[in-house]
């Protein structure tokens, strides 16, 4: 077991959460879209309790820096839907095969593609922040893919608002997700044995996306993001079909 830290499976993976880490430090969410479909490739052992734990900890560094435009209040709702939403994916989780499991990862992110893509706005009120919670809690507890539904619903915030109450949203939902999936055999030592490795390229990717996002365009950072996610999305498709 200990020979995974230096594996080229390892590695592949550290990329590749290196590449989500950047895209939700610079746009608010999209770790587990860019990463979890590829990761789900490389081995299903990273998805979805590596996701969610990598998910946790950029979390809680992007709540940090933009703790001052963190609306709780706003979230209490969400939070309150995130709870059986992640009870209904930990069920999920326990009944489903790899295959469709990659199949199920694999939609998921087309989805989120084609939603943001979506041309008109949708406020955030309170029962919809539950419903968003709810889905957020069921795919993000069976994929890992959380953020889209909440995304999508506080998308027309400002900036740093959004990545504010976004990352806020993802520090609890992620600690929801995470104690679902320990009773069903999803994170165990294993699971956080091979987490270790994903951190530091975790805080790397945050770190550029800190030094660096400043002076790109918002629209090229999602265009490329986008992009990967469509690639990421229909690989995962076919493995799951194939």
């Amino acid at each position: 077991m200990y020979g995974e830290w230096i594996t080229n499976e390892a590695l592949i993976a550290a990329f590749l959460i290196f590449l989500g880490a950047f895209v939700q430090t610079a746009i608010g969410f999209g770790l587990a879209i860019v990463a979890a479909p590829l990761l789900f490739l490389v081995s299903p052992d990273y998805v979805p309790a590596p996701i969610c734990l990598v998910a946790l900890y950029i979390s809680i560094l992007n709540a940090l820096k933009h703790r001052d435009s963190v609306e709780i209040g706003g979230l209490k709702m969400a939070l309150i839907g995130r709870v059986p939403g992640s009870i209904a994916g930990g069920v999920l989780l326990v009944m489903v095969s790899t295959d469709i499991l990659a199949l199920w990862l694999g939609m998921l992110v087309l989805l989120a593609v084609a939603m943001s893509f979506l041309p008109f706005r949708i406020e955030p009120t309170s029962p919809r922040m539950m419903v968003a919670g709810f889905f957020s809690g069921f795919f993000g507890t069976s994929s890992g893919i959380g953020g889209p539904p909440m995304a999508l619903l506080l998308q027309h915030q400002e900036a740093n608002q959004l990545r504010g109450n976004l990352s806020a949203f993802f520090v609890f939902s992620s600690v929801i997700s995470l104690v679902v999936q320990m009773p069903v055999g999803f994170l165990t030592l294993h699971h956080l044995w091979i987490t270790v490795p994903l951190i530091p390229a975790s805080w790397l990717g945050y770190k550029l996306a800190r030094a660096t996002t400043q002076t790109l365009q918002k629209e090229k950072i999602r265009f490329a993001a986008l992009l990967l996610c469509t690639i990421s999305g229909a690989t995962a498709v076919w493995q799951g079909i194939s």
